[in-house]
């Protein structure tokens, strides 16, 4: 328990256009060049953007048909997700193994809290030191803001990027805030900018000076957090970073789908990619779940308990099963996923009538041809028409929790 006198020291890192440095790491020629990471066809997303990409006001989740149009000579890069999971990991690693206490809050961001650290050493220098170990032992740019609490941190990583520092001082919170636009402040998304603006307030420092009366009124409950935000007030604590317990797959159509078929295999082929992943990890997951939406955007999900397993022979069976549980015929579908939960160390439980030597050698084999020369060099016959032409998770959503 940290004492309440103690002043916090609360840093947070965030890797800079993540996808895209890791990318640019594999190709140095996309250095200094507009790169978009995301779905190739005009109903995808972007993922990820570089900064170059961003001064003709590109954004992570915008579709990449506005992006094409704000900046025609952008690279669109389909993404490696396997890439980015293992870049991830390596700065996990080297934080987990400098701080006493850390939260991971999505792949490229992390919250590290060094309270009562700086009885022994400087938080700042040693912040600065572990950023520029990362630096150095991955390659990829990253910022990081210190101050005494996650809001203010995170907001200063924010004025420090690209590929910077900053530390705000205790006592100077508010100030070093006041100056900002009011959409610098975690939680306050766009349609309550407006409704800011439309109250005449467009800076942090007039947020800081209304009624916390007058907010709740305008705003509920998330008045009050409104407020005590813009004040530099967050007692929120660091939680502690676990290994993830799900993994999934989405894919949005290009066009909504009613081949049945085509439909299965792509679940198939979705699930032989996720229990790769998981052998890569030395992981094994115990629940498996389909999802369907159709093209009303109605959605229905179906799951199930399984004996913890990464092999996906296994699996195949029951992705199936679940699926024409789920189908609808007749029914356009628009998008179609997969998730493995319940996930725990170690490898896939054997089924006891089957050669477990044998299954576990084919795939140790599988996986290193694949991991030397790419996801789906070999895969299954049942998912061919996928893996001859790979379906891209950024033209729809590909998410691991």
């Amino acid at each position: 328990m940290i004492p309440e006198n103690l002043l916090r020291h609360i840093v947070h890192i965030d890797l800079d256009s993540f996808f895209v440095s890791v990318e640019r790491m594999k190709d140095p020629s996309l250095n200094g060049k507009p790169v978009l990471i995301g779905g190739d066809t005009d109903r995808g997303v972007v993922a990820s953007c570089s900064y170059e990409a961003r001064k003709f006001g590109i954004h992570s989740a915008m579709s990449i048909r506005k992006a094409k149009i704000l900046c025609p000579a952008a690279l669109i890069i389909g993404g490696d997700y396997l890439a980015y999971s293992r870049a991830s990991h390596a700065v996990t690693e080297i934080i987990c193994g400098q701080v006493p206490l850390f939260e991971k809050t999505s792949i490229d961001e992390f919250y590290i809290d060094l309270t009562g650290m700086d009885k022994f050493y400087g938080c700042y220098q040693l912040a600065s030191e572990l950023r520029q170990k990362i630096i150095m032992e991955t390659g990829l740019p990253i910022s990081f803001g210190l101050s005494s609490n996650k809001t203010v941190s995170k907001v200063a990583t924010g004025q420090a990027k690209p590929n910077g520092q900053l530390f705000v001082e205790h006592g100077t919170e508010k100030a070093f805030l006041a100056p900002l636009a009011v959409s610098k402040i975690p939680m306050i998304g766009e349609k309550a900018c407006k409704i800011l603006y439309g109250m005449g307030i467009t800076k942090v420092g007039e947020l800081q000076q209304q009624s916390i009366i007058n907010l709740e009124r305008i705003f509920g409950k998330m008045g009050l957090m409104m407020w005590q935000k813009a004040n530099g007030i967050d007692h929120s604590s660091v939680e502690p970073y676990h290994e993830r317990k799900s993994i999934s797959s989405e894919h949005t159509f290009d066009e909504d789908c009613l081949d049945l078929k085509a439909l299965e295999e792509l679940l198939v082929s979705m699930t032989e990619q996720l229990t790769y992943r998981l052998r890569k990890e030395h992981k094994s997951a115990s629940c498996i779940a389909v999802k369907i939406r159709y093209s009303n955007f109605d959605t229905f999900s179906q799951q199930l308990t399984i004996p913890a397993t990464n092999a996906d022979h296994l699996l195949f069976p029951i992705i199936k099963d679940l699926f024409h549980q789920l189908n609808q015929k007749g029914r356009p579908v628009r998008l179609v996923g997969v998730r493995l939960s319940q996930l725990s160390d170690g490898l896939f439980q054997a089924n006891l009538f089957e050669d477990y030597n044998r299954n576990s050698k084919l795939y140790s084999a599988l996986d290193k041809v694949n991991s030397k020369y790419g996801s789906k060099t070999i895969s299954r016959a049942a998912t061919m028409n996928h893996s001859t032409r790979e379906f891209n998770p950024f033209n729809g959503k590909a998410s691991i929790d």
